[in-house]
């Protein structure tokens, strides 16, 4: 889940990392009354979740209140890489002497979170990692014990950053990644962080990406989802308590368990079909939460047959067939449906289903195979 730049630098704020002065506006009124209160000159902002707003005419300066309403009301008349842009932020300028950049991330290979920072600021990081990886220094840190002060020096001093700036620094990078465990975030970075020409370092712009996993235990963040930016089938789907995710292909794929939908798509491409979407039910899945899986997967039209793959666990494989009949009688018959059953219950939901026009298999390569003729 990826947080607005006003809220990520909310979060930062909280943790001792030095943001502009500034608040979100929605309107052209409310932007000339924060450019006011904030008596400089300011920059405008779009809030939306992607990159490229500067270049997209989202990120405009005001010298005045006037300016500021005016850059306000261009920009939420904007749509950029597809999303409307609903709100600004509005916030004082800073007289920008150099650009750092500075992260933090998961590294999967070392298994503990890598803090990362380069002299190359303000631009695309992932561009620098492949065209200049030199410019990136980075810090594996030991989750048991934090990052240590001298990583962030390591960091600093390899940035060639000023001794006068190091203390400021190590400030940043402790709260920093102290905004990355409190949050369980993915992702948590400064780009740019700025030396301005007051000689302070300030985030004029910062990301968080959030673990939608850990949101269980951040109802306060799980609040800031923007819904706007996704798709109707996955907010859909979150509803209903489903991990659902659309792909490229056209089998539709419905199965209790990640490891076994995972293992569901790679047989289907094994066989030389392409799966339509990753969609797992959980465990535990009710008739209801079925026929909603159903209904999503369903909505879309380019899926030409639907693949079944349910083992009975904690999952009752009766339940799950009664979810199938309640949304066929929904949705109607159109699509091909493939249906492997095993474990609790088999037997009762195979009684189920054995007077629909459903397709049976007792094995999943079977069910793969017969998904794709069904397909052809």
């Amino acid at each position: 889940m990826k947080l607005h730049e006003h809220q990520s630098k909310t979060l930062f704020a909280a943790n001792g990392i030095p943001i502009p002065r500034g608040r979100v506006a929605g309107g052209a009124r409310q932007a000339r009354s924060i450019a006011r209160d904030l008596g400089a000159r300011v920059v405008v902002k779009a809030q939306v979740l992607v990159g490229g707003r500067g270049k997209a005419g989202g990120v405009k300066i005001g010298a005045n209140a006037r300016e500021a309403g005016k850059h306000a009301v261009e920009i939420l008349a904007l749509r950029i890489a597809g999303l409307a842009v609903r709100k600004v932020l509005v916030e004082e300028a800073a007289e920008i002497r150099s650009e750092i950049y500075l992260g933090i991330t998961n590294d999967r290979t070392a298994r503990r979170p890598v803090m990362m920072a380069s002299a190359a600021g303000g631009v695309d990081i992932e561009q620098v990692a492949a065209q200049t990886p030199e410019e990136i220094l980075r810090e594996n840190i030991d989750p048991f014990l934090g990052i240590r002060g001298f990583q962030a020096r390591n960091l600093a001093s390899g940035i060639d950053l000023p001794r006068a700036h190091w203390q400021q620094f190590i400030h940043i990078a402790l709260g920093l990644y102290q905004t990355f465990v409190e949050t369980d975030a993915t992702l948590a970075e400064i780009n740019p962080l700025v030396v301005t020409e007051e000689e302070q370092l300030l985030a004029v712009d910062g990301k968080i990406v959030l673990d939608d996993n850990a949101l269980v235990r951040h109802p306060d963040l799980a609040e800031l989802r923007d819904v706007d930016t996704e798709a109707g089938d996955e907010a859909e789907a979150r509803e209903h308590g489903l991990s659902y995710v659309a792909l490229d292909g056209y089998i539709g794929c419905m199965v209790n368990g990640a490891g076994l939908a995972m293992g569901t798509m790679d047989i289907i491409k094994h066989f030389g079909g392409e799966p339509a979407n990753f969609l797992d039910i959980g465990g535990g899945a009710s008739a209801e939460k079925v026929a909603a899986a159903l209904r999503i997967i369903l909505r879309d039209r380019r899926v030409r047959a639907l693949l079944i793959n349910i083992f009975g666990g904690i999952t009752r494989c009766d339940e799950v067939a009664r979810g199938v009949l309640a949304a066929m009688d929904e949705v109607g018959g159109k699509v091909p449906m493939v249906v492997r059953l095993a474990g609790t219950n088999e037997e009762e939901g195979r009684r189920l289903l054995a007077e629909s026009d459903l397709i049976t298999a007792s094995s999943l390569a079977e069910a793969a195979q017969k998904a794709i003729a069904a397909a052809a």
